[in-house]
């Protein structure tokens, strides 16, 4: 490695200097928190994996200890702020609940602060390696899957039987010389091309490169569309809408004991009261619904009219109402992986779908001849503008279909998981401010274009799903149930039954 140089006698050039053409086989060094991220704090993450793994309690805790933190690193030493941060987020939490949060998580938010310039340069080189100060249990997920680093050097924390004991391993926190330790050990006797930095204690490593840049702080500079990512993020998973800075953590304490009574009431509304009464509820809560469309009208038995089957876009388990509640009628439908508690509290008619094709697609025509119903062939929600694959069954079962654009807004917390309890799903989604759902219905679909005029199920499965990503502005894609939950939970999302001797008219989602 070429030697260190006196850090009083060196002056880096700006970032927008750096050429980053033809750095195919050039290796770059980055730091993370103000250089490869525009925020130079990492308070926002440490939050997210406090409230995500421990909740509000140890999130209270973290913004608590945070003022001393804050002391530390700024008028004392870096590594006893960010040690002070370790401590209060991962102390006695599983090594596996952190990795979890740090795969379906902590990416959406990291990738919504990416830094252009740096990114510019980083992406152009064909070995990418990041120092930073940050545990790599949090980043590693991120920065190899979207940022396709090569190597992460990062703080290790220390475990006791799979827990994280808030302490951190030798050779402590990854700052100053501690990264350019790092960084030698990776690299042995090569040395990188690039380094880039962003502030005093990155000049140990950043001496260590052929050239080196720095990151100075640009108050307006926007980060990275996340369409420049090496691949978009269309599952991400946690409770949280907005990165929690240290006032919307206090908000979020704060609001969640009167937000949890307000989706108490919210829900008791939507189930007690007759649902041509519920939207006007709703209205009077704060939950906004818009009704865009012509929904087509009641079957009349008499004349032997069957139901609809209306087909949505699945953004969350409050679909079905939210429907039926602009329709102002309760329409049953067909679910999967509902939680015993949404059978309780659900105010409408909900039917298990048990994966068996033959048994769904019998009792899903059984359902028509009594009247309407819905069902959301993406099999499971999706939150970001993206529509998974439609499930093609519903279109050899009837040729009366609606499609129904579904979409929601959430200003503090999400009302869906893949990784926690789904029985919180609905309470999270109420607990919300002003959450809103807007419901598009969509021509019926021409007799012409159905099973019965000879179009294949994946055909009318496919037309629908562009036709629904066309009016919501989504992009169609073919990722299923399967690919969300081993991307964010690791598993295949299938749901084991136990069994409950239930009347098979009253069995509901599970």
């Amino acid at each position: 490695m070429a030697e260190s140089k006196l850090h009083s006698s060196v002056t880096f050039p700006s970032i927008s200097k750096c050429e980053s053409h033809g750095r195919e086989k050039h290796t770059v060094v980055a730091d993370m928190d103000g250089t490869l991220l525009i925020g130079r704090s990492s308070f926002h993450y440490f939050a997210l994996v406090a409230f995500e793994v421990g909740g509000m309690l140890r999130l209270l805790f973290l913004l608590l200890a945070s003022p001393l933190a804050g002391i530390l690193y700024y008028f004392i030493s870096e590594s006893a702020g960010i040690r002070v941060l370790i401590f209060a987020t991962f102390a006695g939490m599983k090594v596996s609940d952190i990795e979890s949060v740090g795969r379906a998580v902590l990416p959406k938010f990291y990738s919504g602060d990416l830094h252009p310039e740096t990114w510019r340069v980083f992406s152009s080189c064909g070995m990418k390696c990041v120092l930073t100060a940050n545990p790599r249990i949090m980043v590693e997920a991120f920065l190899k899957e979207y940022l396709g680093a090569d190597l992460i050097i990062g703080t290790e924390i220390s475990t006791y039987k799979g827990r994280a004991t808030g302490l951190v391993t030798s050779p402590g926190i990854l700052v100053g010389k501690n990264k350019a330790e790092g960084l030698r050990k990776a690299f042995g006797n090569t040395t990188p091309e690039i380094g880039i930095g962003d502030r005093k204690t990155d000049y140990p490593f950043m001496n260590l490169c052929k050239e080196s840049y720095m990151v100075h702080r640009t108050p307006k500079v926007q980060p990275v569309s996340q369409d420049r990512l090496l691949k978009p993020i269309v599952f991400h998973d946690g409770r949280l809408v907005q990165k929690p800075s240290p006032l919307m953590a206090l908000l979020i304490i704060l609001w969640i004991p009167i937000g949890f009574i307000l989706a108490c009431i919210r829900i008791a509304a939507g189930a007690l009261l007759p649902m041509p009464m519920v939207y006007y509820a709703f209205r009077a809560l704060g939950v906004r619904v818009t009704i865009k469309g012509t929904p087509p009208p009641r079957p009349e038995k008499s004349l032997g009219q069957t139901g609809v089957l209306f087909v949505c876009s699945h953004r969350s388990l409050l679909d079905p109402i939210f429907l039926s509640t602009a329709l102002g009628r309760a329409i049953p439908a067909v679910t999967y992986s509902l939680s015993r508690l949404s059978e309780i509290i659900s105010p409408i008619k909900t039917v298990r779908l048990n994966r068996d094709r033959a048994k769904d697609a019998d009792m899903i025509k059984k359902l028509l001849k009594e009247g309407d119903l819905v069902i959301c062939p993406e099999g499971t929600t999706c939150r970001e503008p993206f529509l998974l694959r439609f499930s093609a069954l519903f279109a050899e079962l009837t040729d009366e279909l609606v499609p129904v654009a579904m979409s929601n807004r959430m200003s503090m917390f999400h009302g869906t998981t893949a990784r926690g309890w789904k029985g919180m799903d609905p309470f999270y989604f109420f607990m919300n401010p002003s959450p809103a759902y807007e419901v598009t219905f969509l021509n019926k679909l021409p007799g012409d274009l159905t099973c019965g005029a000879g179009k294949s199920s994946h055909e009318v499965a496919n037309y629908i799903q562009r036709m629904i990503a066309a009016t919501l502005s989504y992009e169609c894609t073919s990722f299923t149930r399967k690919d969300k939950y081993r991307a964010l939970a690791g598993n295949d999302g299938n749901v084991v039954e136990k069994p409950r001797k239930i009347a098979a008219d009253k069995v509901m989602g599970s």
